[in-house]
């Protein structure tokens, strides 16, 4: 076995992503969503999204696609997700939505923000 330590684990990686991301609230969710120009997206993955189902209206662009979608030089970039607009991202519990938000502002998007606790937490308010 090689014992091997990693300069930034995901903790570390998720930590400096929470501190740099704004997070939206399941009960503020539908008057972020009123803005025309706020787009909702689901980085889960293609499988989870289809035996889990996905909050109505989302664009799905899978984490493991992000960059490739989100750079209008990509030849596989997807035209909803243009910089100037309000991406609010969602996974299963928030944890990948806020890496994925961390990667967009990178990127040079301005307006990026992870819902927090995810489409759990969306799903749970819709049975409330």
């Amino acid at each position: 076995m090689v014992d091997a330590m990693l300069k930034r684990g995901f903790k570390d990686m998720l930590a400096e992503a929470n501190a740099v991301v704004e997070t939206v609230s399941v009960q503020d969710l539908n008057y972020h969503l009123e803005d025309p120009d706020t787009l909702l997206v689901d980085v889960r993955g293609a499988a989870e999204r289809e035996s889990e189902g996905t909050i109505p209206g989302s664009l799905h662009v899978p984490r493991g696609l992000l960059e490739f979608h989100a750079d209008p030089e990509s030849p596989v970039y997807k035209d909803d997700l243009r910089p100037e607009r309000r991406l609010i991202l969602f996974c299963g519990t928030g944890g990948r939505s806020a890496l994925a938000a961390k990667t967009l502002l990178d990127m040079g998007y301005a307006d990026v923000a992870s819902l927090a606790g995810g489409y759990a937490a969306w799903r749970k308010s819709e049975r409330e």
